[in-house]
């Protein structure tokens, strides 16, 4: 099974100035491919792939256009990594399963450099350093994190709010940790008001309604009041050191909103190890309908803070690690309308509802919590893992 391990590095001045040069030549080759691929299509109508145009830039735009020579150096490995991921998103377009890809740009930290391990002594692990291809060894921040004899397949380099961090793909075998199941599994609804609440009674609190994360809020709103004002007042031509003084606001509002992505998925690990970790015989959620929430303008921003998506790959990767099976009922289930004791369908259920009222059976239950037992009962349900 491949596993990576990420964590933060520290780099030397030089380092630092080539991993520059690395995501810059990166950024500019990805959406250089995608320009030029866009301008092949309307014009002939035809795609071409990475392989072909890696050849056709070697070969003929460089030699013939000397001024981009500086594409040459850096690793070419990594080059060519940002036209397959260029060719992967037009494919997606192409398939109807995305929109056109976006061009990547400088400040928003989407980039990174791949490098895959070709010798012996590239992706060299100890104990406080790794060696990075074209790099040379680089001191890691967490000692001991990435296991030092397991075999690297490749590595990845990415920087966000001005950190840097590596990422190593690792070949290892993991046993299940679970022996003996819980005669029950549990059933988990998702929500907004409560983050989860769980068929076996317990409620996991929504994070983003703690006095930290409220406080780190406020906080990011002024940075970027402050932000607006710099850009306003660079239009005008009022300030004259303004280039640097936006860069200088635009790392701090990247800090705040890095720091409460990280307060976020540490909250969603921590809850996803606790329900592993009470060894259910299975885990029942529902698929749900982000999409669509996220066009509602009232909630969008609550369901966009809840990190939906983040906690389902989280689960299915930790539900695969203990041998736990993971079921995905489908979004049109009625989970809030049916009752839980005798299986009456309330159509009529509004979101306002907050305690559902049994007509059949006279059951009075907490909403969410009825939703949950019923996603235990499912049926009808698709094996994630």
């Amino acid at each position: 099974m491949l596993k990576a391990y990420k964590t933060e590095i520290n780099l030397t001045p030089e380092q630092v100035k080539l991993i520059h040069q690395t995501l810059g030549v990166c950024r500019f080759i990805y959406n250089f491919y995608l320009a030029h691929n866009k301008e092949i299509y309307q014009k002939e109508k035809r795609f071409i792939s990475a392989n072909d145009f890696s050849k056709w830039l070697n070969n003929e735009f460089i030699p013939n256009n000397p001024e981009y020579s500086w594409i040459k150096d850096v690793s070419s490995k990594a080059v060519k990594q940002s036209m397959v991921n260029g060719e992967k998103a037009s494919k997606n377009f192409f398939k109807g399963n995305s929109k056109f890809p976006k061009f990547k740009k400088k400040k928003r930290n989407n980039v990174k450099a791949y490098f895959p391990k070709n010798n012996k002594t590239d992706w060299t692990i100890e104990r406080h350093k790794i060696k990075i291809p074209t790099f040379g060894f680089v001191k890691l921040k967490e000692k001991g994190y990435i296991p030092t004899d397991k075999k690297v397949i490749s590595g990845t380099i990415s920087m966000k709010a001005g950190r840097y961090f590596v990422s190593v793909l690792v070949d290892e075998k993991i046993q299940n940790n679970v022996v003996n199941f819980h005669s029950e599994g549990i059933g988990i609804d998702l929500g907004l008001k409560d983050f989860a609440i769980c068929s076996n009674g317990d409620i996991k609190k929504n994070i983003n309604k703690t006095s930290k994360v409220k406080k780190l809020e406020k906080q990011l709103k002024r940075e970027q009041r402050c932000l607006s004002r710099k850009y306003e007042s660079k239009k005008k031509g009022e300030a004259t050191k303004s280039a640097k003084n936006i860069d200088k606001q635009v790392l701090k509002v990247q800090k705040l909103h890095q720091k409460l992505q990280n307060i976020r998925q540490d909250y969603i690990n921590k809850i996803v190890n606790e329900m592993v970790k009470t060894k259910p015989k299975y885990i029942t959620i529902e698929d749900l309908n982000v999409k669509g929430m996220m066009k509602n303008k009232h909630l969008s921003k609550a369901v966009a803070q809840q990190n939906f998506f983040y906690f389902k790959i989280r689960l299915e990767s930790k539900c695969k690690e203990y041998g736990i099976e993971l079921r995905i009922v489908s979004k049109w289930y009625p989970s809030s309308k049916t009752c839980s004791c005798c299986g009456n369908i309330k159509k009529d259920l509004k979101l306002s509802d907050r305690v559902y009222m049994c007509e059949e059976c006279g059951l009075e239950i907490d909403r969410d919590y009825n939703a949950s037992v019923n996603l235990m009962n499912a049926k009808e349900y698709i094996i994630a893992c």
